[in-house]
């Protein structure tokens, strides 16, 4: 994605991907902690308002999406395969949002600089034959990238009790099993 960090800017070695898969938390806890992830950071991509805020993306009429900027090491994990595991986190035949979250903000996309879209499509296209489905989540351009709140950040891991609850409320585990099988993840 556009606008990395400050300290990866400069580094050629790191990466940034972006997806928006619904809840941005559950994108998160999907890629954090992964061997070549340096960092998954829940926050807007897509809209037309700058510093964006979580009520003002909720409410409607930016244009964003929730979304996660994930930093990895290319040496590590690859594009592809991070690309790989986004289509699993997801229902990618949903066009309305994912799971319980409706609405513009939480709908789904690959952000992918020029340099990956054709990683993100081979992704988006394997994925589909393993459906036999055509999905409506686009693979799209990056675009700027605005971090949410620190109430945000981390979600699942500092407050595991609220996360689960809302897991298990909207049933995501329960509905990306159907889709995906062994193979869901989340």
């Amino acid at each position: 994605m556009q606008d990395q960090d400050r300290r990866d800017r400069h580094d050629p070695e790191i990466h940034d991907s972006g997806d928006a898969g619904g809840c941005f938390w559950s994108e998160e806890k999907a890629f954090d902690g992964l061997p070549g992830v340096r960092s998954a950071v829940s926050g807007f991509v897509g809209g037309h308002t700058a510093h964006p805020t979580y009520e003002q993306v909720v409410r409607g009429g930016t244009g964003h999406m929730e979304a996660v900027r994930v930093t990895f090491d290319p040496t590590v994990v690859s594009y592809r395969a991070l690309a790989d595991r986004y289509w699993r986190t997801i229902d990618p035949t949903d066009p309305q949002g994912q799971f319980c979250d409706h609405g513009p903000s939480y709908r789904t996309a690959i952000f992918a600089t020029a340099d990956q879209r054709a990683d993100a499509v081979a992704s988006r296209d394997a994925a589909m034959r393993t459906l036999r489905k055509t999905f409506t989540t686009p693979v799209v351009g990056a675009q700027r990238f605005w971090p949410a709140g620190a109430e945000h950040q981390d979600y699942a891991r500092r407050h595991p009790a609220r996360y689960e609850a809302y897991r298990i409320g909207c049933r995501r585990s329960e509905r990306l099993r159907a889709i995906w099988g062994d193979a869901a993840v989340g």
